[in-house]
């Protein structure tokens, strides 16, 4: 129903942790750390995370975020649930498998390529400006490259297309962005 996600873990940093969840996880985020400087935060709530809460704290104060999350949580619910997987013509993504398949074939894609897509298959049918989609794929400190976007989109296209100069499924907004196809 909700993670509580300590940024400090031993084997692994919880920022990577936390973009890796939200690719395939709806669920809220309450994300706990030593870190208490505003950049921290930002990095966070960018990532993903619904709240952040700094050490040290009460636990009234856990169980009071909690509660609203979980609230917050329900309401979204009820305006209709998220999908584990996407499926468009013969594309298919698998968010809990990190899978693609392209008529019913496993397609290889790269980490950003799947991120790439990932991000896109969450939002089918809507544009994505060039800005959004670096924001979310390679973090805030990318958003200007427009040029990391076409060299991967082009990737995907050779991957996932018949014809990668007429996609069917990525499709561009000239200036604007990308859309993935949802029909």
């Amino acid at each position: 129903d909700l993670v509580i996600l300590d940024l400090g873990l031993p084997d692994k940093d919880g920022l990577e942790v936390l973009r890796s969840l939200r690719e395939w996880l709806a669920a809220p985020v309450i994300v706990l750390s030593a870190r208490g400087q505003e950049k921290d935060k930002i990095a966070a709530l960018d990532s993903g995370a619904d709240d952040y809460l700094t050490k040290p704290f009460g636990m009234g104060e856990l169980l009071a975020r909690v509660r609203v999350a979980l609230r917050h949580a329900s309401r979204a619910a009820g305006a209709g649930k998220s999908e584990p997987r996407f499926t468009v013509g013969e594309l298919t993504v698998d968010f809990s498998a990190r899978r693609v398949f392209l008529q019913d074939k496993e397609v290889r894609l790269t980490p950003i390529e799947y991120r790439m897509l990932s991000v896109l298959a969450q939002h089918a049918g809507k544009v994505l400006t060039h800005r959004q989609l670096l924001k979310e794929v390679w973090g805030p400190g990318n958003a200007e490259e427009v040029h990391y976007l076409r060299v991967f989109m082009a990737g995907l296209r050779r991957k996932l297309e018949a014809t990668p100069s007429q996609p069917r499924y990525l499709l561009t907004e000239q200036g604007v962005g990308y859309r993935l196809a949802d029909e």
